[in-house]
């Protein structure tokens, strides 16, 4: 019999706010993917196997409320670089530890702030707009 991957639950899979499908595939490889409409609708059940929440675009809510019901939960894992949304010390309270991912798009932010500024050295956009 298999082991049964442990339960991480996100807002939704794709749309305006869930998860992008492709990486929801990669997380399905490691955790049983539990939505928030999942876990609403059989509270019971899914709490227990709720591990793990992944915060995607500071979603789901990090609330004392959620945290009450998930008894198993270790950790919050944030896909972004700032975890100003969570309240730190309300989490640890729980006994849950809160991840993220402070390099991801550092390359990124690096590469864009460098164009604004030439774009801004040599007025590329008012010279975009003159033509």
């Amino acid at each position: 019999m298999a082991e049964e991957l442990p339960g991480v639950l996100i807002l939704d899979i794709g749309g305006t706010h869930g998860v992008l499908e492709n990486l929801a595939a990669l997380l399905n490889k490691h955790f049983q993917l539990i939505t928030m409409k999942e876990f609403l609708g059989n509270k019971e059940e899914m709490s227990k196997k709720i591990q793990s929440i992944f915060v995607f675009e500071c979603r789901p809510t990090i609330d004392c409320e959620l945290l009450e019901s998930l008894p198993n939960l270790k950790v919050i894992g944030n896909s972004g670089v700032g975890v100003d949304h969570l309240d730190l010390r309300m989490i640890s309270s729980f006994g849950v530890k809160v991840t993220n991912t402070p390099h991801a798009v550092a390359d990124s932010t690096a590469d864009i702030g460098m164009a604004l500024m030439l774009a801004s050295a040599r007025r590329l956009v008012e010279g975009n707009v003159l033509n």
